[in-house]
């Protein structure tokens, strides 16, 4: 009976620590730009920036990033990189899976020389998207 009482309280208690600290975050872009590759396989110039006040979310609950742009981007996070971290940046990066399969990386950049500045980059393999960030929030 106590073995029975021990493993159930390690049972609750590997579940509670699974749902603290599986979060979701709030994004809030200001503008984007991007960038494509040629027809020869290399990468072009980055867009001017446009203005895009769009709403986001990555949530380690359900594993997914959204992007609420004009055409809901919704992405599924198959696997949680490692938190990196230089002199200049602080990166979140997570391998990604798009509706059609299509595996690629999104990273959540924060760039400590400029004045802690975030920036969303999805990198599919042909073309990257950058947004700079008003805000990432907890839920």
């Amino acid at each position: 009976m106590k073995l029975l009482k021990l493993i159930l309280l390690l049972v609750l208690a590997v579940f509670g620590m699974e749902s603290a600290t599986a979060q979701s975050y709030k994004l809030t872009t200001k503008n984007f730009s991007v960038m494509e590759k040629t027809p020869r396989g290399t990468w072009g110039k980055w867009s001017d920036l446009q203005d895009a006040k769009l709403v986001g979310t990555i949530d380690t609950n359900k594993n997914r990033i959204v992007i609420y742009s004009q055409e809901v981007q919704l992405y599924t996070i198959t696997t949680y990189g490692k938190r990196e971290e230089n002199d200049t940046d602080i990166i979140y990066p997570f391998i990604c899976q798009d509706a059609d399969g299509v595996k690629f990386t999104i990273s959540l950049i924060t760039r400590k020389k400029q004045n802690y500045r975030k920036q969303l980059y999805i990198n599919h393999p042909d073309v990257i998207v950058v947004y700079n960030l008003e805000s990432v929030t907890d839920e």
